[in-house]
């Protein structure tokens, strides 16, 4: 470890830690990456965080922060070259994540493990998860990206979710009529932003070499 970097605690398929990726490579900040085997988590990163579930952020200093939106807030506090905060409309952005990460996400869960949540079937649980689609629809015909003209902390915090709903039914999604919300995905997963993100790496286990993100 370089005491003078941050370590991201990460695991590549996780939506919270691509966010968390997204807006530190966003930020140009120089990081040590270890990623995670969830079945396998390091002693190291269960010693920092009692929760232990990715991302969790080790500053050089000792300061953990294990939320994405934490580490995402971090990151372009520090640097925000594109202006992705674009604090000017916090009041847009923030509650349009809150909705993306609570009611959305819960629907998210079940409409992709649905078997584990007899209660109601797949069809009940998409049509739920398709009220956030909508509003994300309807807000994608008025402007380029979801809250602005502009890619913002929304774009990259909610992205991630969307790729996820999408790939559970792939072809009907493809097939659904949402004509600014599906070319929408395209560009972000088609970013060089994301594939940059994306790249494989093995498990990480004390005494590895050091990857730099």
């Amino acid at each position: 470890m370089n005491p003078n970097i941050p370590v991201l605690y990460s695991f590549r398929r996780c939506p919270y830690a691509m966010r968390a990726r997204m807006a530190i490579k966003k930020a140009e900040i120089n990081i040590e990456l270890r990623e995670v085997l969830l079945r396998n988590k390091p002693l190291q990163l269960l010693a920092i965080s009692a929760k232990a579930t990715v991302p969790v952020l080790q500053l050089p200093d000792g300061t953990v922060i294990d939320e994405s939106l934490g580490i995402m807030h971090w990151a372009l506090t520090n640097n925000d070259p594109d202006n992705c905060l674009q604090k000017e409309i916090a009041e847009d952005i923030l509650p349009l994540i809150q909705w993306n990460d609570g009611e959305f996400k819960y629907y998210l869960d079940r409409y992709k493990y649905a078997d584990r949540y007899p209660e109601h079937n797949e069809k009940f649980y998409r049509d739920k998860g398709e009220v956030f689609l909508m509003e994300l629809e309807k807000r994608l015909t008025k402007k380029n990206f979801l809250c602005s003209n502009d890619f913002s902390m929304a774009d990259m915090a909610i992205f991630p979710f969307i790729r996820q709903f999408a790939h559970v039914h792939l072809d009907w999604f493809q097939a659904s009529e949402y004509s600014h919300l599906k070319p929408w995905l395209s560009k972000h997963i088609e970013s060089p932003l994301f594939v940059s993100i994306m790249e494989k790496y093995p498990s990480w286990q004390a005494g590895d070499e050091v990857v730099c993100f």
